[in-house]
């Protein structure tokens, strides 16, 4: 049994030398918005869902992107209507959102 059923991983990298990066669309906003809207719906904790930031995920060009395990699903987002339904259809019903997946 894993600690999480969902630990969701956020790039929230910042790149000092003019690439393009994650945070630069919003990252750490969005994973802000994610962790507030999992504590709200009652799901955060152990056993639950888990929403982190991480540093570079490496993917930063198809970004912003976030990785759901245990399943290794890489998704990209745009704002929150996006999240809500990574949330929705993801974390709550277990379908993967195939337009947002990379």
């Amino acid at each position: 049994m894993n600690f999480y059923q969902h630990h969701v991983f956020f790039c929230c990298n910042q790149r000092k030398d003019g690439r393009s990066s994650c945070n630069d669309h919003g990252s750490q906003a969005l994973r802000d918005y994610a962790k507030a809207k999992i504590k709200s719906l009652g799901m955060s904790g152990v056993g639950r869902v888990r929403i982190n930031q991480s540093g570079c995920l490496d993917r930063c060009a198809e970004g912003p992107v976030m990785v759901v395990y245990p399943e290794e699903v890489w998704y990209t987002f745009i704002d929150e209507q996006d999240v809500d339904d990574i949330i929705n259809q993801h974390l709550v019903a277990g379908q993967i959102v195939e337009r947002l997946k990379i």
